[in-house]
């Protein structure tokens, strides 16, 4: 049995009274791709924005290895190994391929040093190795901003991945893309799921399919399922609160 990355127990945080999310618990093995689906508003966002430290949790603990992220804030938990994908890309658009692969390494610190620091060769091989990776090899020297919107989102999955990160956190990574950039995407999730953990959000239930290990069904902050993807598509209850709408 691999060892748990991710422990979040009783989990709550409210907003003017409301609980988002409801004492939750919720764990993620190491080399595990664990999806959590469910209507909108059921807290899947919020759930990622506490664990990345966008928003402070009312109460519950969020164990990342051997840190308590609740007691931490989002520098410090990028730097302990914890990378975030929001739902649109952010990516630098007058800035190209190769320039957003490179300000995106720890070892760089801000746009005037990955602009004029001396390019290290390792460094620069990663950058290369990353972009073949998420399909823009050939698109390095090209502006961000040119970029189609499939090809933006793979790059700020390279983007975090040049953090070196050991568990990504993954906001409807495949949301606007084509049929084929779907399928491209699975594939590359699949790759980079070797040697580290992810939590990904997403509605499309045939790309949930192709690269979940587990998934969490959530539904008004709390877990409504959770199991194989077989097992929480044939719950009824999951049926009747999201699938089957």
């Amino acid at each position: 049995m691999s060892a748990m990355i991710l422990s979040i127990e009783d989990l709550t945080v409210s907003f003017d009274g409301f609980k988002a999310v409801d004492s939750l618990n919720f764990y993620v093995e190491e080399n595990q791709v664990h999806v959590v689906i469910g209507p909108n508003g059921a807290g899947k966002t919020t759930l990622l924005d506490m664990i990345c430290g966008k928003t402070r949790p009312s109460a519950g603990s969020i164990r990342f290895k051997d840190l308590q992220l609740a007691n931490m804030i989002e520098y410090q938990i990028t730097r302990a190994g914890v990378g975030r994908k929001f739902q649109n890309p952010s990516v630098y658009e007058d800035l190209t391929v190769r320039e957003n692969l490179d300000i995106s390494s720890p070892d760089k610190r801000g746009i005037f040093n990955c602009l004029f620091a001396r390019k290290d060769k390792a460094l620069q091989a990663e950058i290369e190795h990353i972009a073949e990776m998420i399909f823009l090899h050939d698109q390095l020297g090209r502006k961000a901003g040119l970029l189609s919107h499939g090809q933006k989102q793979w790059l700020e999955i390279g983007m975090l991945l040049m953090q070196r990160p050991e568990l990504l956190l993954l906001d409807e990574p495949v949301a606007g893309m084509s049929a084929g950039e779907r399928e491209k995407t699975a594939g590359l999730l699949k790759q980079i799921a070797k040697g580290r953990a992810m939590v990904i959000i997403e509605h499309d239930m045939e790309f949930v399919k192709s690269v979940a290990d587990k998934v969490t069904v959530l539904h008004q902050g709390k877990t409504l399922a959770y199991g194989s993807m077989d097992q929480v598509q044939n719950d009824p209850r999951v049926i009747d609160v999201y699938l089957g709408h």
